[in-house]
């Protein structure tokens, strides 16, 4: 079994979300194209993570809608939006912890009922390094080497957009660099959403940015359309 793998738009209008009686999002709206890479910038508390989060389902929005080529997945729960092509590596990595490097890679792979020798290696091939892990607990690798699992287990999957949370956090300079390369190489076959406090990092790669200020968008637009001392300060701590 296969799934299309063509990069997917990603459209997303009017959301709000709360936790509780405190409103967290206010009213979220952008559109990638396909095969495009969108940063999302902001402080600390700035609604990051909590977008990404309804993004992919694992929690509920008050209002707005997410269309994944059109398709409405704003009700969808999490599995089904995997299944029509979100990958999502969150913040913290969330590794199998007690599996191989090997093993996180063909369950990813197999969860999604895809050849678990192809898409595993296509996905290994973007990080060579983890070739040489392949037999260690994913529980026992460095914080720069369970990111890169974390990524590669994401592209096991064959998505068509993938949603990083801060891939270069803790992390040392050349597995930024490597990760840096993977993601300009993934533009134009997946569609990337990268939320990001690094500035540099994110306007390396990234088409256009959105700016996030308590859960409200402040600045948007194309990398080279935005000043970067504006950028700067908005995310600045």
């Amino acid at each position: 079994m296969t799934r299309a793998t063509a990069p997917a738009s990603l459209a997303v209008e009017g959301l709000d979300q709360h936790y509780g009686s405190a409103q967290v999002l206010r009213g979220v709206g952008f559109a990638i194209e396909p095969g495009a890479c969108l940063a999302v910038l902001g402080r600390n508390g700035a609604g990051k993570t909590t977008l990404l989060r309804c993004l992919t389902g694992l929690i509920p929005t008050s209002r707005g809608s997410v269309r994944l080529d059109g398709t409405d997945l704003t009700r969808w729960p999490a599995d089904g939006r995997a299944r029509a092509g979100l990958a999502y590596v969150p913040q913290g990595r969330e590794i199998f912890p007690d599996l191989t490097v090997a093993e996180n890679l063909r369950v990813a792979a197999r969860a999604h009922g895809l050849d678990r020798t192809d898409a595993v290696d296509e996905a290994a091939a973007l990080f060579p390094a983890l070739r040489g892990l392949w037999g260690r607990p994913g529980g026992n690798l460095s914080g720069g080497q369970q990111q890169q699992l974390a990524i590669a287990r994401a592209l096991a999957t064959r998505p068509r957009a993938l949603l990083l949370d801060e891939p270069t956090e803790g992390i040392q300079p050349s597995i930024v660099a490597a990760i840096e390369g993977v993601i300009a190489g993934l533009k134009g076959r997946i569609t990337v959403l990268l939320v990001e406090q690094y500035l540099d990092f994110a306007l390396s790669v990234a088409d256009a940015v959105v700016v996030l200020s308590r859960g409200s968008v402040v600045e948007r637009g194309d990398r080279g359309a935005v000043s970067h001392a504006d950028l700067a300060r908005h995310i600045a701590v």
